[in-house]
This record gives C-alpha cells, structure tokens and sequence, in this order.
C-alpha cells in the first residue's frame, strides 16, 4: 500500500488554478490558431486573433483570462492501493482553491445556499467526483467551468427510438439555442446513456480530453467529426459573429444503458476551456 497526504493533493489543485487561470492550455491555443488559418472573413479572423492576444496578456501581467473565474470541478481516479492520510481529502482540495482565488485576486463566484445566494468568499465548495482504479496512483483532471456555458447545457431524455439521429438533432439544437451566449468557439461534451446524472456526468468528463485527440471508440470518433461539420454549418462563428468557426471540437463519451432509455447530456465550454491534470 501507499501512503499520500492529502495535503499533496491540495498544492497540486493550487499550482493547477494558478496555472490554467492565467493561460491557456497548449491544445486550445493550437486549436484557435488553427481556426484561425481558416477563416477568410475579417470579422471572425479580428475576434479569434483578440482571443490569442487576451490569452499573451493574461499570461505576462498575470490576469484573469476571464472575469468568470469559474467554479471548481475536480475528477479523481484514485488507485485502490492508497492509503489517504491527513486531513479529509475535500477539506485539503477546498483549501487549495481558497489559497489559490486569494492569492491569485481571483473572482469569488460560489454561493453557499443556491436559492439564499451569499457568496461563500473563497470559492469554495469544488465540485469533486471520484472513482476508485487499479493501482497505487491518483490521477487528478480539473477543470474551471464558468457560467456562462455552464447555463447553455441541457439534458435529454431522449427515446431509444429516436437513435443516432436524433441524438445529432438534440446536440444541434443546444448549440443553436446557446447562439453567442457561450462565447464561441465552444467546445461541445456529449455524454450519451447511463442514467439522468450519468449522461451528465459523462459530458462534462469528455470535455477533458485534449482538442485534438482521437476518440479511443473508432464510432464515437466518425460520430463527433460529422457532428463537429454540422454544427460549423451554423454559423454562429466566434462570438456570434458568423463565420466558419463556431466549435473548436465535439468530445462524445458513452456508457451501457437501460433498454427503455436514450439519455443525452451536453455540456458546453467557451473558447477558454480551462482544463488540467496531475499524476500523483
């Protein structure tokens, strides 16, 4: 067995925000800039290249990359070879990201009670899910969502009948209905079967994965290329401005259901899709 403090886990989650606040991951830096060299209009070619500008400020003088600093979400696969010691492991976390909104003069955007609304000061609580893995190691994915994309994802509980397409149309019409809410270019997470919470779950875990990656399930992966053409037939473009990028990429994942059932969450993220993991 192996022993990890958890206050290790809590330095890690603080190095992790007062990174990923600041600038943007390498796969979303490529990919505006790749959206970039496609565009032929002024408008959206003005909007993309503000976008790698805020990114080259926000990274020298230290500001936020956007007013919205997020709520905290963190996944971690921990190996069923650890012996966690220290302080509970969600009072560790939420230190780290009260350290981290404080030094880094980050936004305070939690409330405590959702319909009494008063701001908890520090951030805190994260939203946290775990999973327990083979082995001795802890794997830790974060994310930083904001609102403001946050509000433009919906489920559905879709009929089995309704199929490949009608999963393609569910998507479509969130991104339409989103329009330039989310700040676009979005990223678009499809988590599909499960249940209610697991179809949820599952397309807030897809927006993870790198911009550019390759879905390991060969299906999925010719699924979220078709879908990605689709929703750039829109547009929407950056910002809502028209042109030829509304989506930076689709991530799909899935998981076995029940035979009455075609659950569909999709979780959208903006163009700063503040994302980072750790092995610890």
């Amino acid at each position: 067995m192996r022993r990890v403090a958890t206050a290790l886990l809590g330095e890690k989650l603080y190095e992790i925000l007062m990174k990923v606040n600041f600038e943007l991951p390498e796969d979303v830096r490529v990919a505006i800039g790749e959206a970039l060299g496609k565009e032929d209009q002024a408008v959206p070619r003005s909007i993309l290249e503000r976008l790698l500008e805020n990114n080259a400020l926000a990274t020298e003088k230290r500001i936020p990359l956007c007013q919205d600093t997020g709520m905290v979400v963190v996944f971690l696969e921990i190996g069923q070879e650890i012996i966690l010691e220290g302080d509970f492991v969600e009072t560790a976390l939420n230190l780290g990201i009260a350290r981290a909104y404080e030094e880094g003069y980050l936004r305070k955007s939690v409330v405590l009670n959702p319909l009494e609304r008063v701001n908890t000061g520090d951030n805190t609580p994260g939203i946290f899910h775990y999973s327990l893995v083979p082995g001795d190691r802890i794997r830790m994915r974060v994310t930083v969502k904001g609102f403001g994309s946050e509000n433009m994802s919906r489920l559905g509980m879709l009929k089995p009948g309704d199929g490949v397409a009608g999963v393609k149309a569910f998507v479509l019409e969130t991104v339409a209905l989103a329009g330039p809410n989310p700040c676009p270019p979005i990223i678009v997470g499809v988590g599909i079967g499960g249940t209610m919470e697991k179809a949820a779950l599952l397309s807030k875990e897809a927006l993870m994965r790198d911009l550019g990656s390759a879905n390991p399930d060969g299906k999925l992966a010719v699924l979220e290329k078709e879908w990605m053409q689709a929703i750039e037939s829109l547009g929407i473009g950056p910002m809502g401005m028209g042109g030829k990028t509304t989506a930076l990429g689709v991530h799909i994942k899935s998981y076995p259901t029940h035979i009455a059932g075609l659950p569909v969450a999709v979780n959208i993220n903006c163009h700063s899709s503040r994302h980072s993991e750790v092995m610890v």
